[in-house]
């Protein structure tokens, strides 16, 4: 699950019971914001709401994390396109050095060829 792919497996649609997951009005009560901020950046593709059988919109936790870091760089006056953005990019960083970390542990954890 990424930034760019926040439903992961699920393909933008889950069963009201697959894991928990929020109705547009509680996120954004989670949050501490509207309703508005969260179409907000949905339309600047930072997060795109997971869909119930219903049709309603839902948050998971992971969106929620995303859009209060979001909320949290417009809140210090960064437009929300640009703060998005950022977002997007910070979520690439951090998955580059989850990356980096494990070959780093798989290449020290191998013994290295002895000369003969």
């Amino acid at each position: 699950m990424t930034a760019e792919n926040p439903t992961g497996p699920l393909g933008g649609h889950l069963d009201d019971d697959d894991y928990p997951a929020y109705t547009m009005g509680r996120a954004a009560e989670m949050l501490g914001t509207t309703p508005g901020f969260l179409r907000a950046i949905g339309e600047a593709r930072l997060i795109t709401p997971l869909r119930s059988e219903g049709g309603h919109r839902r948050y998971s936790r992971y969106q929620l994390r995303i859009a209060a870091r979001a909320r949290e760089l417009v809140d210090q006056g960064t437009p929300v396109e640009a703060a998005c953005r950022i977002v997007i990019l910070e979520d690439q960083l951090e998955e580059a050095q989850r990356i980096n970390a494990e070959y780093r542990r798989a290449a020290g954890s191998s013994t290295p060829p002895t000369a003969v």
